[in-house]
């Protein structure tokens, strides 16, 4: 049933839990809608992922209980007011957790193509745990915008299959411009230097992938297997750096869950039968990642530890980060023939350094898995080091004010 309005009654019930999707694939048309209906609805629970579009405030926590995998995006402002909660679970996890209703998800809103020749709309910039929520759910909403591309790797919905179809004309929130600087350039090539032709790239967003991307336009034949696709592999793609003619799985072509970018972007894979989306089921599942071979997983992190430990959750008492994928990547990366697990980051945060003797928030990568950390001052490679090993070569990529007191800090600890 396609409408102009947007009347929830009958559609979500007191109680319910609802999810959509997230960065770019935010239904802004429908998070208005809910936002102002809220109080009628009464209580009600959302599930969030990254949020681009500004919609939510703390505010709004007297109907809506916010619960997200993330504090990233507009997440951040929810956080701090103290009126986020967070599931710490790996995002390989998410689509049981959802099957399961262990993560109960009674309405899914969505954001969709408008339909092909056929009268099918394409999730369009996202599937990711939507896929099995949408499998699941007892309503399924979704808004259709004239700007989403048709893209491919189902599933593919017609308007019967929704409870409400409405039409959305909404801007698409500004993508962040995150302009590598000489920091990002400097941790760009030293990433690089472990990308070989015919590896197959996992990436996150924002400046620093944006670097590492931009560093590989000499590569050729590689591939991507990612959770998110940005404007980098974009233009790797359309320069001929991106052929994904050696991948082991999916031969040809470019897998990830979510685009998350600008205009280009969304040009880029409208129509694009060389790019899929695909569920978290199938983009971090460890059956599928034990396929790939020459895997470079390349993640960030709040920061790093003396020993390998990863933060990539909390800062300065704040969730800004996830679990997310960085687990899943890195242990893939790890047991990949010819893979590398990649961690990177500046040294420092304002005055503060990022390599630590002991990180401050959760360990959301342990020292076992150990990785390649990259700073703007080089890659300490901490596979097969003891811990003693360690220390020395991760004081060596701190900043070098921090050096001194770093190994007095270790020192101190019997490091």
């Amino acid at each position: 049933m396609e409408s102009t309005a947007i009347d929830f009654d009958g559609l979500i019930r007191p109680g319910d839990t609802i999810m959509w999707g997230q960065s770019h694939a935010e239904p802004v048309t429908l998070m208005r809608a809910l936002v102002r209906a809220r109080r009628r609805l009464a209580r009600i629970r959302v599930f969030l992922g990254i949020g681009f579009a500004e919609v939510l405030e703390p505010e709004h926590a007297d109907s809506i209980d916010f619960l997200a995998y993330c504090g990233s995006g507009s997440n951040r402002k929810l956080a701090r007011a103290g009126v986020l909660d967070i599931l710490p679970a790996h995002y390989s996890q998410l689509p049981g957790l959802i099957r399961s209703r262990a993560l109960r998800v009674d309405v899914v809103m969505l954001q969709v193509s408008p339909p092909d020749a056929q009268g099918r709309h394409s999730l369009g910039l996202a599937r990711e745990y939507l896929v099995e929520a949408v499998k699941g759910a007892r309503t399924v909403i979704a808004e259709v915008h004239p700007g989403v591309p048709w893209t491919f790797g189902g599933p593919y919905l017609r308007a019967s299959d929704l409870d409400l179809l409405v039409r959305s004309d909404a801007a698409f929130p500004e993508h962040p411009k995150n302009a590598p600087g000489e920091i990002e350039q400097a941790i760009g090539r030293h990433v690089a230097d472990f990308v070989d032709d015919g590896a197959t790239l996992q990436t996150g967003i924002g400046a620093i992938p944006d670097a590492v991307l931009a560093a590989l336009a000499d590569r050729r034949e590689l591939g991507v297997h990612s959770g998110s696709i940005g404007d980098g592999i974009a233009a790797l793609a359309q320069s001929g750096a991106i052929s994904n003619a050696r991948k082991t799985i999916d031969a040809g072509i470019t897998v990830g869950g979510v685009l998350i970018g600008s205009e280009r972007l969304r040009r880029f894979a409208h129509g694009n039968a060389s790019l899929e989306l695909r569920g978290t089921e199938y983009t971090h599942d460890p059956c599928v990642l034990g396929r790939i071979e020459r895997f470079v997983a390349i993640n960030s992190a709040v920061e790093v530890d003396l020993t390998g430990q990863v933060n990539a959750e909390v800062a300065a008492g704040t969730y800004v980060g996830a679990v997310g994928g960085v687990g899943d990547f890195l242990r893939a990366a790890q047991a990949s023939r010819g893979g590398v697990p990649i961690v990177a980051l500046p040294s420092t945060a304002g005055r503060h350094g990022r390599i630590v003797v002991r990180v401050s928030g959760p360990v959301t990568v342990p020292r076992s898995d150990a990785c390649v950390i990259v700073t703007e001052y080089g890659a300490a490679d901490l596979r097969g080091l003891s811990l003693a090993q360690r220390v020395p070569r991760m004081i060596a990529i701190a900043h070098p004010d921090h050096r001194e007191q770093l190994e007095r800090d270790a020192r101190a600890c019997s490091m």
